[in-house]
């Protein structure tokens, strides 16, 4: 097999991976910094499809400004279920 065709076939493995990660994970952190690497995995496709303006805006806003604001809005919220069931239970008192 080609060298090329193997790396494609890794970055679309990457890819399902990435997104099945997403969706399993239970930490929130977690679950941003892999959709993070989902999205520059979608911006190396972009480029290995030849569409070099598509793969810039994905790395810019998918992998870059939405995992800033995901974090911040983080920083707002408890991370794990454990303490936002002990916050609850703190209320009820």
């Amino acid at each position: 097999m080609d060298l090329l065709i193997i790396s494609h076939i890794l970055i679309l493995l990457l890819l399902i991976i990435s997104a099945l990660a997403t969706i399993v994970t239970k930490d929130l952190l977690h679950a941003v910094i892999i959709f993070s690497v989902y999205s520059f995995s979608m911006a190396i496709t972009y480029l290995i499809l030849r569409s070099p303006d598509v793969a810039m805006t994905e790395a810019a806003v998918g992998a870059g400004i939405s995992t800033l604001l995901f974090v911040a809005a983080l920083s707002k919220i408890p991370r794990y279920e454990k303490e936002l069931e002990e916050k609850n239970e703190l209320e009820k008192r």
